[in-house]
């Protein structure tokens, strides 16, 4: 079995996302995870008119972060993101921050559910239901 590398997107720093010491804003790294998981929940057909019809949407319902290597202006980034399913209904959406040399600079740890949003509540089994709305589980996971 190929085991395929989780989906990546570039981001080069600007100088505007950075704090007082020169440093990429604490704030942005998890901006910057959230533009990997969209750009993925995009390509995998996550934002389609199947979630909408099915009347669910995706909710962020936690994020921690660990800081490994700082970023600077200039800098060129790959965010990965790869979606990890178990059971319950939350499920998992990790990124990391590579600098282009390979150089880990932060790893982002997501808790995410599917909202029914007539009922306002976390549906179960959020992986079928992705599924069934026709959204692509090999592009958003790689396990």
């Amino acid at each position: 079995m190929t085991v395929r590398e989780p989906f990546r997107t570039r981001i080069k720093v600007r100088h505007y996302e950075l704090d007082t010491l020169g440093h990429l804003n604490h704030a942005v790294y998890h901006s910057y995870g959230e533009v990997s998981r969209l750009e993925l929940m995009e390509l995998a057909g996550g934002l389609n008119s199947g979630m909408r019809d099915a009347n669910l949407a995706f909710v962020l319902l936690e994020s921690h972060i660990v800081f490994r290597r700082e970023l600077r202006a200039g800098d060129v980034v790959d965010v990965t993101c790869d979606a990890k399913f178990g059971t319950g209904k939350t499920f998992h959406m990790d990124s990391n921050i590579y600098k282009v040399d390979g150089t880990l600079s932060a790893e982002i740890t997501c808790t995410l559910g599917l909202m029914d949003l007539e009922r306002r509540k976390l549906v179960d089994d959020p992986r079928g239901r992705i599924e069934r709305a026709g959204v692509d589980l090999k592009v958003l996971s790689t396990s």
